[in-house]
């Protein structure tokens, strides 16, 4: 069991990159959210978000004692926090159904909210466990959410 979960946690294996692989595993969700993201209706996406989270807390302890607290090749968390950062925001420019503006704006603004840890951020890291790897980068996702929100808003699609 604890070999899936580090296989799931690494993103099956991705987090092992040697430079930025959070950064790798978020645009790697940025890629499959651009082939899933138009073909799916609110509701089935929003499970989908809910699911990513719920896999990434289940998967993340595990592999912490296998890898150690918070490891550089955990990477689940980000493909969670990118699924939030998108989640419900509507498309952002041009009304094209493959949302690559919107997304490489997610990407962008979830990196950014994820390095700076900007208040609540920080802190959630402290939490034990799963908790303080996970949630941290679904407020990331919550604060790149909602700036997409008001961006979606300021130039909303044509």
């Amino acid at each position: 069991m604890r070999g899936l979960a580090v296989l799931l946690a690494t993103g099956l294996g991705l987090g092992y990159l040697p430079i930025a692989p959070a950064t790798w595993a978020s645009g790697a969700t940025t890629v499959l959210l651009l082939a899933i993201l138009p073909r799916l209706a609110f509701p089935a996406f929003v499970a989908l978000t809910l699911g990513a989270i719920g896999l990434a807390l289940l998967v993340c302890g595990p592999a912490e004692k296998s890898l150690g607290h918070d490891a550089h090749p955990i990477v689940m968390d980000e493909v969670a926090g990118m699924f939030v950062a998108v989640c419900g925001v509507p498309a952002i420019g041009h009304a094209h159904p493959s949302h690559a503006i919107t997304l490489g704006l997610a990407f962008t603004l979830f990196r950014v909210f994820d390095i700076w840890k900007p208040f609540p951020v920080g802190q959630a890291q402290r939490l034990p466990g799963t908790f303080g790897v996970v949630i941290d980068d679904v407020l990331a996702g919550v604060y790149a959410n909602l700036a997409l929100q008001i961006l979606a808003r300021a130039w909303p699609a044509t």
